[in-house]
């Protein structure tokens, strides 16, 4: 009984596409609306519908599967990141005047050296008499 409405459908839509056009054309010009849509777009929009209500009634129904049930998931224990250690670097730079520190991680805080410079030579011991 489907295949027969579909196909009654089918013929209606060829009809409606190839007769109405045809009709439209002959009155004059084939323009309505000022110019604009043509003598094929009564038989298009209507063609179209007739079409989508063919393929509908064609196509079989469609029923979603059950949806699926999981079991829940094992219990995860939560372990903390391990710490963070710091690149071994090289963090002292000394010169005969003083020397270069640097300070921080480059992670948490960024790279800085410091320049420290080196403490003045003690006073020479007073002239013994």
């Amino acid at each position: 009984m489907k295949k027969l409405a579909a196909a009654v459908l089918v013929v209606v839509m060829l009809l409606s596409i190839t007769v109405v056009p045809s009709e439209a054309w002959g009155r004059g010009g084939g323009h309505f609306h000022g110019g604009r849509g043509g003598w094929w777009l009564p038989g298009a929009l209507l063609g179209g519908l007739v079409l989508g209500a063919a393929v509908a009634a064609a196509a079989p129904p469609y029923y979603a599967p059950p949806p699926a049930y999981y079991a829940a998931p094992p219990a995860v224990v939560y372990q903390p990141a391990p710490a963070y250690t710091p690149p071994a670097v090289q963090r002292e730079v000394v010169y005969p005047h003083g020397r270069y520190v640097l300070y921080g991680d480059g992670v948490r805080q960024p790279w800085q050296w410091v320049w420290i410079p080196a403490a003045p030579a003690p006073p020479p011991p007073p002239p013994q008499r």
